[in-house]
C-alpha cells in the first residue's frame, strides 16, 4: 500500500492538469487501493497503433504527464531539427495533448508544425508527406468510446510507424525524465499552420476517379466527430450535390449523446442515418467514423430500410472501380483477415496483389505501385494513376469514390447491389462475417490460443479443414504475428487472432459459393454456411 501511494503522489507531484490532479487527489486522500492499482500497476504499452486508453490520471491512463513523456520519446528518436505535423480530433482533451506535445518537441528543438483546427485523421496523414515533414502526431481514439483517447504517431512517409520504430520509441518514452523537468516551448520552431493544407487535401481527394456521373441524393452521418465540414466541402468541389447530413449528429460532441457507440458498425449507430434516408429518400447512405478515417455505406431498399454493406463488399466494389480507372503496372493490397475476394479480381484484371498483416501500416507498405488498399474495418485508401494521396485509410476519398461508383449505377437504373450481384456471379460470392470475444482476463484469449495449436481442429463448421497455418511462426510468409488460419474445403476461410487494441479475441470468417444465374439462393447457402461456422467457433472457443 505504501509503494502504491508512493508512486500516486509522485506522478501527482508532476501533473499539470488540473482535472487529473484533483481525480488523483481524492483517490489518494481516500486510499482507493483497487482503483490506484488499475491507474499505477501497469502503464499503456506504446506500439505500432501508438497509444490509447481511457482519459484519467496514472500510467495506465491518457493524461498529459503520458502524451508528454510519448511526445519527449518521440523527439529523442527523431532528434533536434526534425519537423513534426501535430493533428487532432474533437474528444475531450485533444486539443490540449496537441499543444502539449508541440511544446515538448519545441522545447527538444524540434520544428513543430499544428493544424488549425480539430480535422479528419487523414487530413494529418496527407499533410506529413506534403509538408515534407519527418513525422506526423494525431491525437484521436477514433471509434473508441467517449471516456478513451489516443496517440497516433506516423512517419516521414505518411503512413502509421512499424517496428523497429515503435520499439525505439517505446525505450525513449521509459527513459524520459520527470514531465515538469522537460525543457518546454523553444528553442525549437512553432508553426500554427493555416487553411492552405486543409484546400491542398481536398484538392487531391476530388482529383481522384470518381466519374462523370453526379446525380444522387446522400444521408450522411459523422457520428459526433470532425467528418462533416471536410466531406461537405469535398463533395461541393466535386461536383456533388451537398449530402444530407444528420442534423442530431453533424456537429462535434465528444460525449456522443446519441450512440451507445461511436463506430458506425456497431448496432444501433446508423439508426438515425437510416431514418434520415427515408424521410429525404436518399439514394445512398454514407458514415464516417468519428475522425473520418473510416467510411461505411448503407443502400436504401425498394420495400423501406437499408442494407449496410460489409467492408469487404464495399472493398471489392472500389477495387474494380479503381482497377479499371487506373493504367500501368499497379498493386492492390488487404490483409490476411479480409476477403479473398481481391486477390481475384485483381488476376482478373492483370494486376498485382499483395496480402499484409492487420492494419494500414502494412497495407501502405505492400509494394510499389499500390493505388488501392483496405481492410474489412471499413478503411479504405484510394489512389489514381499519381499514387495514393493519403497512406492511410481515408473515410473522405472513400466516399467520394463510393458516390461516383452509386451516381453511375443510379445512372444505369441499378444501384451498388446489382453491382455486388455482378461480382458474385464474375468471381463467386465471397460472404464474410465476424465473431468476437471479449473478456476481462487476458489469460482466457492467451489459454485459447494454446488450446488451438495444441489440438487444431480436423472440421469448422462442418467442412473439413485443409490446412492450418501458425502465423506465429510466419506461416503464409508473412512477418511472425500471433494468429491462425484455417483453409477450409470449398474455399473457405477462419483466421483468429487477439486484437491488437481491445481485448478481444477476434474470429474472421469466409465462405466463397459458386453462382450461376441465383444470387439469392448462393447468399441464403452462404449465411448458413457462416452460421454453423459462428457455432463451432464458439463451441470450441468456450469465451
Amino acid at each position: 500500500m505504501s509503494d502504491l501511494l508512493t508512486r500516486a503522489r509522485r506522478w501527482l507531484e508532476q501533473d499539470p492538469d488540473p482535472d487529473t490532479r484533483a481525480e488523483l487527489t481524492a483517490l489518494i486522500e481516500r486510499e482507493d487501493l483497487g482503483e490506484l492499482r488499475e491507474r499505477f500497476g501497469a502503464r499503456l504499452e506504446f506500439g505500432t497503433a501508438g497509444l490509447r486508453g481511457e482519459l484519467g490520471a496514472g500510467p495506465n491512463r491518457m493524461n498529459r504527464v503520458t502524451v508528454m513523456r510519448a511526445a519527449a520519446g518521440l523527439a529523442a528518436v527523431l532528434g533536434p531539427g526534425r519537423h513534426v505535423v501535430i493533428g487532432y480530433d474533437a474528444r475531450h482533451k485533444s486539443d490540449v495533448f496537441a499543444r502539449d506535445t508541440a511544446a515538448v518537441l519545441t522545447g527538444a528543438g524540434l520544428r513543430a508544425s499544428l493544424l488549425p483546427r480539430p480535422l479528419p485523421t487523414p487530413v494529418l496523414a496527407f499533410a506529413v508527406r506534403h509538408l515534407g515533414a519527418d513525422a506526423g502526431v494525431t491525437v484521436t481514439a477514433s471509434h473508441n468510446p467517449p471516456r478513451d483517447n489516443g496517440y497516433k504517431v506516423y512517419w516521414g512517409d505518411g503512413s502509421q510507424i512499424v517496428p523497429p520504430i515503435d520499439a525505439e520509441i517505446s525505450a525513449a518514452i521509459d527513459a524520459a525524465g520527470r514531465v515538469d523537468e522537460l525543457p518546454m516551448n523553444g528553442p525549437g520552431e512553432l508553426t500554427m499552420l493555416g487553411e492552405d493544407v486543409v484546400t491542398a487535401y481536398l484538392d487531391a481527394v476530388t482529383s481522384l476517379p470518381l466519374g462523370d456521373a453526379r446525380d444522387l441524393r446522400v444521408a450522411y452521418t459523422p457520428l459526433h466527430g470532425v467528418g462533416a465540414d471536410l466531406l461537405t466541402r469535398a463533395f461541393k468541389a466535386a461536383g456533388f450535390e451537398e449530402p444530407i447530413a444528420v442534423e442530431e449528429q453533424r456537429d462535434p460532441d465528444p460525449d456522443f449523446p446519441t450512440v451507445a457507440f461511436p463506430n458506425p458498425e456497431e448496432p444501433g449507430a446508423m439508426d438515425l442515418a437510416v431514418a434520415l434516408a427515408a424521410k429525404t429518400d436518399a439514394h445512398l447512405v454514407l458514415a464516417n467514423d468519428p475522425d473520418a478515417d473510416r467510411c461505411a455505406v448503407g443502400v436504401p431498399l425498394p420495400g423501406g430500410g437499408v442494407r449496410m454493406l460489409t467492408g469487404d463488399e464495399l472493398g471489392g466494389l472500389l477495387a474494380e472501380h479503381v482497377i479499371t480507372h487506373t493504367t500501368g503496372d499497379r498493386m492492390v493490397a488487404t490483409t490476411i483477415v479480409s476477403s479473398t475476394l481481391l486477390g481475384k479480381i485483381a488476376r482478373a484484371h492483370g494486376v498485382r496483389y499483395g496480402e499484409t498483416l492487420t492494419g494500414f501500416k502494412w497495407i501502405i507498405k505492400a509494394g510499389p505501385g499500390l493505388v488501392f488498399g483496405y481492410e474489412e474495418a471499413i478503411g479504405y485508401s484510394i489512389g489514381s494513376d499519381s499514387g495514393l494521396p493519403v497512406h492511410d485509410k481515408d473515410g473522405i476519398g472513400a466516399a467520394l469514390t463510393v458516390a461516383g461508383i452509386a451516381a453511375a449505377a443510379r445512372r444505369d437504373g441499378r444501384t451498388l447491389l446489382d453491382l455486388l450481384d455482378d461480382q458474385a456471379r464474375r468471381y463467386g460470392l465471397h460472404a464474410t462475417s465476424q465473431v468476437s470475444f471479449r473478456v476481462a482476463d487476458l489469460s482466457l484469449i492467451a489459454d485459447a490460443m494454446s488450446r488451438l495449436r495444441a489440438a487444431p481442429p480436423a472440421t469448422l463448421g462442418g467442412p473439413a479443414v485443409e490446412r492450418a497455418d501458425d502465423l506465429s511462426r510466419g506461416d503464409g510468409g508473412l512477418p511472425p504475428t500471433d494468429g491462425l488460419r484455417y483453409h477450409l474445403s470449398g474455399d473457405a476461410r477462419v483466421v483468429i487472432r487477439p486484437s491488437g487494441t481491445e481485448p478481444k479475441l477476434k474470429c474472421y470468417l469466409e465462405v466463397v459459393v459458386p453462382v450461376t444465374d441465383d444470387v439469392p439462393q448462393a447468399r441464403t447457402k452462404a449465411t448458413h454456411a457462416l452460421s454453423a461456422l459462428e457455432h463451432d467457433l464458439t463451441t470450441r472457443l468456450g469465451l
